[in-house]
């Protein structure tokens, strides 16, 4: 079974399935894919992360994560008048590590070779893709800065306009790019391609040298950070992502949530607490190179947090940076074996930093933009060869004898720490199936810590539907709600889960995606 946030990305997994692949071909054809049918959301110049469990048991994370420039001293955005690190442009890059991260799990335990798994994208970027309405809203909403680079205009304006739904988009130069990373992946850090996207930087003003981008490109497989949710154990991405923080959420309400009444506004309330204060805690003292947060998931640490929850404290934030928007896609994949893969992947904020690499067709992230920090000191402020703070972050869950329960993710910014939290718990403490836990009403503690605007108050968002008794009990429990219409929380969760020998899958009805079993 897999399900992913576009019906075309979807049946490709399905159909390396049926055809007697594995759940790593599976998810490694689905990326690929997706970048075509969802070009805002992901592509070659963004970051992945991906967790594997094998057949026998184990589980492996894999880090796609990729460097800011060795010329990225905080005085060189200073000298320059900045007072952030641009969202746009080539200031705002780091290194791509996607592709690194997909060669390291096609290396490990796929089947079959990426020319065959990804010749569908290849022919999508040749032939033709449809438009759908999400990208075509993409592009509206950012067409001007889509109009200004040559190669993001050739792709998502044809002809200089919008292309309308179901229209194919023709992305003949990314299809040769992607001729030549199927080949060799390795020509994105270190061979040709490389000096192509340093070349390019570097001539819009970026200080990279090139070796940032090779040593982006190592990537291998990682063991996961654990927490023992309900007697299971989560397994989840390490940082540069912030699966940590699903970690210390997990460790908050584990024992408390499964008490109380499915959202109930206690239960609504004790999650977002967990998540103002993972927030408050990472702001203060996390940066993607650290290990801050390791003293944050010790025992004594989550019992003081915990006492602290109990108590009725409503953890204030920290004057944490305000998330403006930004666009991620995921899928996960579950095979015959008990093989599951749960992938993430992005390009930071929508089509990233509106950058081509001429000639190429490769979009390029806005990662460091994003999430590096310019304040004084900092553990997360920018500097050289220093991987930004990431959103990005995928679970798995398997029972005390290592056989796999759940499988999931979903895209969303600083939603995703907060969302995963919320479907572990529809999933572990009530027992609902994948469906009813990805169509659940929906809450988010604004803002997270995304590097933009500092100083917006904190707000609980909640969608319409969890009810204007539960809502007004939130108040009063010292929140500032803002109500979302019925389904406007965003993300688009997909989980896919084993039951008595069978396999239960769906996708978020909030996107367009789709679960599909063979």
């Amino acid at each position: 079974m897999v399900a992913s946030s576009h019906p075309a990305v979807s049946l490709a997994g399905a159909r390396v399935l049926a055809e007697g692949g594995n759940a790593v071909d599976a998810a490694l054809a689905m990326a690929a894919l997706s970048w075509l049918a969802l070009p805002g959301q992901c592509g070659v110049g963004g970051d992945a992360f991906a967790l594997l469990r094998r057949p026998d048991g184990s589980v492996a994370a894999f880090n796609g994560s990729g460097f800011g420039p060795d010329g990225g001293e905080p005085a060189f955005y200073r000298d320059r008048g900045l007072t952030a690190v641009p969202l746009e442009g080539a200031l705002a890059v780091a290194a791509p590590g996607a592709v690194a991260a997909l060669a390291a799990l096609h290396a490990d335990s796929a089947s079959r070779g990426l020319p065959e798994l990804w010749a569908p994208a290849i022919d999508a970027a040749e032939n033709g893709l449809p438009c759908t309405l999400k990208t075509r809203a993409d592009i509206v909403e950012r067409r001007d800065a889509l109009a200004r680079d040559p190669g993001t205009a050739e792709a998502f304006l044809p002809g200089g306009r919008v292309p309308s739904a179901g229209e194919p988009l023709r992305q003949r130069e990314l299809a040769a790019t992607l001729r030549r990373l199927a080949a060799d992946p390795g020509d994105l850090y270190a061979g040709g391609l490389a000096e192509r996207c340093v070349d390019a930087l570097v001539a819009a003003g970026a200080p990279f040298s090139g070796y940032e981008w090779m040593a982006s490109g190592r990537s291998a497989a990682e063991t996961p950070l654990t927490r023992t949710y309900q007697g299971t154990t989560v397994h989840l991405t390490t940082p540069p992502t912030p699966g940590w923080m699903v970690a210390q959420q997990a460790g908050l309400c584990d024992g408390v949530l499964s008490g109380l009444p499915w959202l109930s506004a206690e239960a609504v309330h004790r999650m977002a607490s967990a998540a103002r204060l993972a927030f408050a805690d990472r702001f203060a003292g996390c940066g993607a190179d650290g290990d801050h947060w390791r003293g944050l998931l010790a025992d004594g640490a989550i019992a003081a947090a915990r006492a602290r929850l109990d108590g009725g404290e409503l953890p204030a934030t920290a004057p944490s940076p305000v998330p403006a928007g930004g666009d991620t896609t995921s899928m996960v994949a579950v095979d015959e074996e008990g093989r599951a893969v749960s992938l993430i992947h992005s390009l930071a904020f929508t089509f990233g930093a509106r950058m081509t690499v001429p000639g190429t067709g490769i979009v390029l992230n806005n990662r460091l933009g994003r999430g590096a920090y310019l304040i004084d000191g900092h553990p997360n402020e920018v500097r050289p060869r220093r991987r930004p703070l990431h959103t990005l972050n995928a679970w798995l869950v398997t029972d005390s004898a290592g056989r796999l329960l759940h499988v999931g993710n979903t895209p969303g910014g600083d939603g995703q720490v907060q969302w995963n939290m919320q479907l572990l718990s529809h999933l572990l403490d009530h027992g609902h199936d994948p469906a009813t836990a990805v169509a659940a009403p929906r809450f988010t503690v604004h803002p997270g810590s995304d590097a933009d605007v500092l100083g917006t108050p904190p707000e609980l968002r909640v969608e319409s539907r969890l009810g204007a008794a539960r809502i007004e009990a939130l108040r009063a429990s010292g929140h500032d709600v803002a109500v979302q219409d019925a389904w406007d929380a965003g993300g688009s969760a997909q989980v896919i889960s084993v039951a008595g020998g069978a396999l239960l899958g769906a996708s978020d009805p909030r996107q367009d995606g789709v679960a599909l079993g063979v």
